[in-house]
């Protein structure tokens, strides 16, 4: 990210902002230079250059979060010593609600739209959550032990996890912990043996995405699948919640894992379209919980489409 046009972009611009408002402030000029007017539009466009930035990159805002605090408080103590009201008071309406926003984010909830559909047909491609960040434990930084009450993860929590190959934030199902033998038969899944209860629901249409690579012309191209998806309810632990198998898709031998010491083992509730655990992700290291969907807050499936708070409520 920091090789990044847009963040180096952002970073310069509130610099040189930064620098400019701070010599004119204690400068004795009794006149307003002409570019002082346009400081504020160019901050102001610097920031949305640095907000784009972190978004396209998964980056992390709380470390920026935490570096504008730093430095709006050090021009602070700045103005305290060059004895500029002008420079405390402002320096101070920045530090107050940049900090309050970084203890929230880091502390206590944090929001996070989920990219794809692998917790179908309950939480969608689009839908905005609010992730408990002290459910597992208070961290500073997303991958590491918590430094304060380090409470593990439960059976059927839905959790926001760091996946070992990508620094882009997963949401999946906890379905094993440390120790445990994980076993699918029959798109079935059996915890040390046995197997958890699921009741039938439905059956749905729905259509797949396939990304089809011609030999002769190298070409990828993506192409929608009718299918038809079971729905069952799923209880594991002190969870009950929906998973959707896909009719005539991943029809395997049987598998089986042991979860090692210190991972757990994930799965999307989307079963047989879910990169997770049976997949690509693999067994996920403790430190690399990011924290537990609470609540769903807003659903914005595209930028052209219109926000809805329809789902609004609490995460099964």
């Amino acid at each position: 990210m920091i090789s990044d046009p847009l963040f180096i972009i952002g970073i310069a611009g509130i610099s040189l902002c930064l620098i400019t408002w701070i010599r004119y402030s204690v400068s004795d000029q009794k006149s307003q230079p002409f570019f002082i007017k346009y400081l504020s539009t160019i901050s102001f466009i610097s920031a949305i250059a640095l907000l784009l930035s972190i978004f396209y990159n998964s980056g992390d805002l709380g470390i920026v979060l935490l570096a504008g605090s730093i430095i709006a408080f050090i021009v602070m103590i700045l103005g305290y010593f060059l004895k500029n009201a002008e420079i405390v008071s402002t320096s101070r309406g920045y530090l107050i609600p940049i900090l309050a926003i970084f203890i929230l984010r880091t502390f206590l909830y944090e929001p996070y739209q989920i990219p794809s559909g692998s917790m179908e047909p309950q939480l969608k491609k689009g839908d905005f959550l609010l992730v408990n960040k002290f459910a597992y434990g208070i961290k500073v930084n997303r991958i590491g032990m918590p430094n304060f009450l380090n409470n593990d993860p439960e059976y059927g929590d839905p959790v926001v996890i760091i996946p070992p190959h990508n620094p882009v934030p997963y949401i999946k199902r906890l379905i094993g912990k440390p120790g445990d033998v994980v076993s699918i038969i029959d798109k079935k899944v059996y915890i040390n043996g046995k197997a958890l209860k699921r009741e039938y629901i439905d059956s749905e249409d729905i259509i797949l995405q396939r990304r089809i690579k011609y030999s002769s012309s190298g070409e990828i191209v993506t192409k929608e699948i009718e299918a038809k998806g079971e729905l069952y309810y799923e209880y594991h632990g002190e969870s009950k919640y929906i998973i959707r198998n896909t009719v005539g898709e991943n029809q395997q031998y049987p598998q089986e894992w042991t979860v090692p010491n210190g991972h757990y083992f994930v799965m999307g509730d989307n079963r047989d379209n879910s990169n997770d655990s049976t997949k690509d992700v693999g067994f996920v290291p403790r430190e690399n919980f990011f924290g537990r969907a609470d609540y769903i807050f807003m659903t914005w499936e595209c930028w052209t489409c219109l926000p809805s708070f329809k789902k609004a409520g609490k995460v099964n």
